[in-house]
């Protein structure tokens, strides 16, 4: 990667950079859309995209509850874009189907209420895959209303790995996506926001507004090209990883508050008698320490099947120490629908 970042051009991107530019074409290309703009990062991506797509308010955006754009983007929507987020709780407790939305959106002229205008969701959420079936048929609706689709793709790379997907039959529903690099891929910084070449025009304008035009991205871009190119094939192990920690937790009998589709497990330990800091404690004690803040556990390019033994083996001692202070294992139960990040 470092030879990569080397290797590239050093233009300005707020006028003109020859490998950034290289790499929105490839990714505008690779997606299916007519262009691409780079961003620094996820969270710049999902909040340019709703500016440029809402114009004169009042307007809404339905989103899932857990979604990163209503949990954790300081409530962007608002202070950017005036807009107002309507988050639902799905009903089958893993994603969004349009039974969950249609009752929600908001139609007509009637001066009480906020029109919505986009349609928000998420693929990866919380490492788990929203079905492409019910995707389209949300898109679908929201094309017959006038609603705009945008994707919160941070973790798309993993959808397209694990189902085998092409990436461009995975954006094709929504018009605007968000992709990062920075994350699966492994790349040190950047996303890439993609739709119609009006929408990423406008964009561009709300970046430099936003303080977001950068110099010399030439490196970023090379880093992220070696990253689309050498890491993403990496991802499929990546998954197996995941499972297999997921599978020795069962095993131990700790509680999964959300499941190891891709490359996230969320784990409960209080059903062998262990608090999250306990295992924080003991983790960053080990020969090979292990940082850890709480539920989420994330397995990456980098990630070694001997760390995940080590934390297996952590926590089975663990475990046992409690069995001999007479503490039995229970179960816990979660419907998907709570906010399974503990942070400890």
């Amino acid at each position: 990667m470092f030879a990569y970042a080397v290797q590239s051009s050093l233009g300005d991107d707020v006028y003109n950079e020859p490998c950034t530019i290289a790499l929105e074409e490839h990714i505008a290309k690779l997606t299916g859309k007519e262009a691409a703009l780079f961003v620094s990062s996820g969270t710049m991506g999902n909040q340019l995209a709703i500016r440029t797509h809402l114009q004169q308010p009042p307007n809404s955006i339905i989103c899932d509850t857990r979604a990163h754009i209503n949990m954790y983007e300081a409530g962007g929507a608002a202070i950017h874009s005036g807009a107002l987020q309507n988050a639902l709780t799905p009903k089958n407790g893993h994603h969004l189907t349009l039974k969950d939305i249609e009752p929600h959106v908001v139609f007509g002229t009637d001066v009480h209420s906020a029109p919505t205008r986009i349609i928000c969701l998420e693929n990866t959420l919380n490492g788990t895959i929203m079905p492409q079936n019910d995707t389209i048929e949300i898109a679908d609706f929201a094309v017959k209303n006038g609603i705009l689709m945008h994707l919160d793709g941070a973790r798309l790379w993993h959808v397209a790995a694990e189902t085998r997907s092409p990436i461009d039959e995975l954006c094709a529903p929504f018009d605007s996506v968000s992709l990062c690099f920075n994350k699966g891929l492994g790349a040190p910084v950047g996303t890439c926001l993609v739709g119609p070449k009006a929408f990423i025009q406008k964009a561009r304008w709300f970046r430099k507004i936003f303080g977001g035009g950068m110099r010399q991205t030439g490196v970023l871009a090379g880093s992220v090209a070696y990253a689309l190119t050498h890491n993403f094939p990496l991802l499929p192990r990546v998954h197996a990883l995941a499972k297999r920690l997921q599978a020795g937790l069962e095993e131990l009998q700790v509680g999964i508050l959300s499941p190891a589709e891709t490359c996230m497990v969320f784990y409960d330990p209080s059903t062998i008698g262990v608090e999250y800091c306990e295992i924080i404690d003991h983790a960053a004690a080990l020969p090979n320490p292990i940082t850890l803040t709480g539920s989420r556990m994330v397995v990456h390019i980098q990630t070694s099947p001997e760390a995940v033994e080590d934390f297996l083996s952590l926590i089975r001692m663990l475990k046992e120490k409690k069995v001999q202070a007479g503490i039995v294992p229970s179960r816990v139960d979660s419907d998907g629908t709570r906010n399974v990040y503990v942070r400890a």
